[in-house]
Formats: C-alpha cells, sequence, structure tokens
C-alpha cells in the first residue's frame, strides 16, 4: 500500500527512488498532495529524469483539485513558457486561483503580472493590493516591494513611517535588500531618528547575507559609514549584528 506521510518522509531525506514509489500509485488515483509531489520530481529530475512536461502534467491535475501550490508551479509554467506553451494569461489565471486560496506566493507573483502588464492590462493600484495581501502573510520580499513603494510615493502617497515599518519587517526575515535600505534610513534619519549605530548595524547584516556585486557593495558601504563613527559606536553596532537573530 502506497504511503504518502512515508513519501514525504522520504523526499525530506533525499531518498527520491522510494518518494517516487510511493507517490506515484496515490497520484494515479487522484490525491493531490502526491500529485504535486510527483510534479516536483520531475521538474528537478529527482529519482527519474527531468522532464518538464511531464511535471506540468502533473501540477495540472493536482492544480484543477484546488492544491494552491500546485496552481502557483503551472502559473509559473505558463509564465516562462517551461514544460507548456508561454500564456502569460493562463498563467495569471492559475496564479490568481491561487492567490484566492490564500497564497501568499500567489498574491506577490499576481501583483508582479498587475505591476508590468503582462498577461493583464497594467494597474499599479491592483499590484499594490495584491502585494499588500502577500505583505501581511509575511512575504519578506512584498515586504521589500512595499516599503520602497512608500518611500518613493509611487503607486501610494510617500510615507516614511510606512516605508520603515515595511523595510523592518522584511529586513528582521533577513531579508538582505531590506535591511540595506533600513540602514539608509537610519543613516540619513528618513522615517526614523537618525542613528549610525543602526545603520552600521543594519548595513553589516545585509553585507553578510548578500552575494555578488551586492555584498561588495554593501560592504564598502559600511565601511564609508565607519568612518564616521568613533570606535565604540563600530564595537557596538558589531556586537548588535553578532546577537542579532531573523524573526520567523
Amino acid at each position: 500500500m502506497a504511503d504518502l506521510a512515508a513519501g514525504l518522509q522520504a523526499l525530506k531525506k533525499g531518498d527520491y527512488a522510494t518518494a517516487l514509489k510511493e507517490f506515484l500509485p496515490l497520484a494515479k488515483q487522484g490525491d493531490a498532495v502526491a500529485q504535486f509531489s510527483l510534479g516536483s520530481l520531475y521538474e528537478h529530475g529527482q529519482g527519474v529524469g527531468q522532464d518538464d512536461k511531464e511535471a506540468v502534467r502533473w501540477y495540472r491535475q493536482a492544480a484543477e483539485l484546488g492544491d494552491a501550490d500546485a496552481q502557483v508551479r503551472l502559473g509559473l509554467a505558463y509564465c516562462s513558457g517551461v514544460g507548456v506553451t508561454q500564456d502569460c494569461a493562463e498563467g495569471v489565471r492559475w496564479y490568481r486561483k491561487a492567490a484566492e486560496q490564500g497564497s501568499g506566493q500567489a498574491q506577490y507573483y499576481l501583483g508582479m503580472m498587475y505591476e508590468m502588464g503582462m498577461g493583464v492590462t497594467r494597474d499599479y493600484d491592483e499590484a499594490f493590493r495584491w502585494y499588500s495581501r502577500a505583505c501581511e502573510q509575511g512575504s519578506a520580499v512584498c515586504q521589500r516591494t512595499l516599503g520602497i513603494s512608500y518611500e518613493l510615493g509611487s503607486p501610494v502617497t510617500q510615507d516614511y513611517a510606512e516605508a520603515v515599518r515595511w523595510c523592518r519587517k522584511a529586513a528582521e526575515q533577513g531579508d538582505a535588500g531590506a535591511q540595506h535600505l533600513l540602514a539608509w534610513m537610519y543613516k540619513l534619519g528618513e522615517g526614523v531618528t537618525q542613528d549610525y549605530v543602526q545603520a552600521h548595524m543594519w548595513v553589516n547584516l545585509a553585507a553578510s547575507g548578500a552575494s555578488g556585486d551586492d555584498q561588495k557593495k554593501y560592504a564598502d558601504e559600511r565601511d564609508l559609514l565607519g568612518k564616521k563613527m568613533t570606535a565604540q559606536q563600530i564595537a557596538e553596532a558589531q556586537s548588535l549584528a553578532r546577537e542579532w537573530k531573523p524573526k520567523a
């Protein structure tokens, strides 16, 4: 007898052969979780040959049964044209189904589609509405995007306090881009009381969490900021950075 829990446990351990053995009969019987999991195995070539079309086939079956994760993956497939003919409008349709079920990831993607005018008529207000819903569910990327929107005043009224609030939420989750933005706000006193110690701490964390060009850029900014600080201030900022832990 196939066992979904055993399949998920095997998947977690990286035992893809066992996961495949457990998922396949359940997927054929119409189990949406098994169908989604099987689609993921095919998408990533884990335990089977990598096959985007087969991945889409299983994602579609799970999506049609209402599985929000599968609906997101199917939306991504249509928007990127991987495993299926590209059709952004169809991608939006699947994103919307998942978003209306409460998927923060789908809400973020749907906001992007409205912002860029892909598969739908460009509508910044609608984009903001979906971004806001994703933010409330804890999407760090979306929280950073919303913070930038409030900072720039587009498509909302400029509000530095709101910009700080949303950037902080993302920064506290470990989003390097948001940590960098929050550092700048503290450095300039934008929406917060100017505080070089806090600015140094956040840009230091951003440098630690970033990669590539961003890592060097943030590190350079940290070092330049340090030249305006006393040794005691730098030591305090470094201590705060060492003690900092991301929020779930």
